[in-house]
């Protein structure tokens, strides 16, 4: 799968019961088409795993709880939740200026290019994962941020997206996440015995991502099947899943 390593756009989220969930994706079929990446993929979808970091008061939480305006987290993003498959893994930091979103990305050395030990890809530290970037803005960020605000790993995060892509407009996306659970480690491959819960049971998230404009169509559909744009963030739901707020 080719990612972008860097960009910035908008995004609206919209939380989904299933029944409008299949609606709406009956609705707009003329207008969007499957991301060639999952058309051939059981179900049209692939899977998505993120190790998020925050501090022991979860101050990344409060931030976007709190609706700041100005802010940034990191993560570890990979897409298998087999420790033996070769499969990509990038460090990640995704924040906000105003309603612009951003996400910088940069691989971890050595993924999807041969396997690497299991027990490595299990126990993975910090210090590993630092010593595994290559030489950069993102890392030094990283390292700057891990020190001042003493960040850690807190909560693995994973659930299943299908994209979708306009047919007439490449920069409007849509994708619905959905089978969203959260696991209390500090691992990007936990053993059996961390503890995994789910995260909005029956409920799917949709992700509009757009550079420029939303689409007449897409405004004629939230009109009429009255969704309501929400601020979500899926990290913050599984803290909350685990009770690690009050």
């Amino acid at each position: 799968m080719k990612t972008k390593l860097h960009f910035s756009r908008f995004e609206f989220k919209y939380v989904l019961p299933l029944a409008l969930r299949e609606e709406l994706e009956t609705q707009f079929q003329y207008f969007v088409e499957l991301d060639p990446y999952v058309a051939q993929k059981p179900g049209a979808k692939y899977f998505v795993r993120s190790l998020y970091y925050d501090n022991a008061a979860l101050d990344n939480y409060w931030e976007k709880e709190d609706g700041q305006k100005h802010r940034a987290k990191f993560r570890v993003r990979t897409y298998t939740s087999d420790v033996d498959e070769v499969c990509p893994r990038f460090l990640e930091i995704k924040g906000r200026h105003n309603n612009l979103v951003f996400k910088h990305r940069t691989k971890v050395d050595g993924t999807g290019q041969s396997p690497a030990p299991g027990s490595l890809l299990r126990h993975q530290t910090t210090g590993e994962i630092l010593a595994g970037l290559e030489e950069g803005p993102i890392k030094e960020q990283f390292k700057f941020e891990l020190d001042r605000k003493r960040l850690g790993p807190v909560m693995l995060v994973d659930y299943w997206r299908r994209p979708y892509i306009s047919k007439f407009d490449p920069e409007f996306r849509m994708t619905f996440d959905d089978t969203l659970r959260g696991t209390d480690c500090g691992e990007l491959f936990p053993s059996a015995l961390c503890r995994t819960r789910e995260a909005l049971p029956g409920y799917t998230i949709l992700e509009v991502k757009f550079r420029f404009h939303v689409p007449k169509w897409f405004h004629r559909l939230i009109q009429t099947m009255e969704l309501q744009r929400v601020s979500i963030s899926k990290y913050c739901r599984c803290v909350e899943a685990h009770g690690l707020v009050d």
